[in-house]
């Protein structure tokens, strides 16, 4: 079993659409959840900046590329997952496919 991590950059289309495009991006965590593989989402927004909002994907699967495929084929079809226009396109988030290599817990 592979683990890894979904990473998506993105911000809002516009300053005034900000609180549309979060709470699609609600929404949007639970539909990729409920993909094969995803078992949980975090989001993380900018604090001193206007950088991006981060979304981080925590995948568990036997190959997790096939989880990603999984994500792009509901994405393609329709109905299955909404990408809102509330989310900046140009230029388009960025997405990182990462595999787990290495882990450590912090000793308290």
């Amino acid at each position: 079993m592979e683990h890894g991590i979904l990473y998506v950059t993105s911000r809002p289309s516009s300053p005034e659409r900000e609180a549309e495009y979060n709470e699609w991006y609600g929404l949007h965590l639970r539909e990729v959840c409920a993909i094969p593989g995803f078992t949980g989402a975090r989001r993380f927004a900018p604090i001193q900046d206007d950088g991006p909002y981060v979304a981080v994907y925590d995948i568990e699967a036997e190959d997790i590329t096939e989880a990603l495929e999984g994500l792009y084929a509901a994405t393609a079809e329709e109905g299955k997952m909404q990408i809102s226009d509330s989310m900046q396109m140009d230029p388009p988030p960025t997405i990182r496919l990462l595999r787990l290599c290495e882990t450590h817990i912090a000793d308290r």
